[in-house]
């Protein structure tokens, strides 16, 4: 593996992070747990485990739904999907696969955009601050 698999992820998730900051509530956090929705059927096309691809989807899918109410449990998907990254990097198919790296940069990226989210994913200025930033 190369630096850039291990930057890049990082710098990613950064740059998200402060756009993702700007975002008025409650929009961030709707928004934010559609995307996390999103991501349980991300290798539901070919990830590697046939079958078994199919018990993440409903987990992710809970997870993100509480997250419409809760920024820990956006954390908690993400943190979910990045375990199922590990899984896919060492023993499935990577989710681009013209970049085999790809599965493990996910995994940093989902990482660190989920401590943020498990901090309660503060604004970062007074622009996407209100009342409810605090639950």
């Amino acid at each position: 593996m190369q630096v850039a698999d291990y930057v890049g992820p990082v710098v990613g998730a950064v740059v998200f992070v402060l756009i993702m900051a700007r975002v008025r509530e409650p929009a961030r956090r709707h928004f934010n747990a559609i995307v996390v929705a999103g991501s349980a059927g991300a290798y539901l096309s070919g990830g590697g485990f046939g079958p078994w691809e199919l018990l993440y989807a409903p987990a992710g899918l809970t997870a993100a739904y509480l997250g419409l109410r809760s920024y820990p449990m956006i954390g908690l998907a993400w943190l979910m999907h990045a375990g199922w990254d590990v899984l896919h990097h060492f023993y499935g198919n990577a989710i681009w696969p013209f970049m085999p790296t790809s599965s493990f940069g996910c995994m940093i990226f989902d990482a660190v955009i989920a401590l943020w989210f498990l901090a309660g994913a503060p604004a970062l200025s007074s622009r996407g601050a209100t009342a409810a930033t605090s639950r």
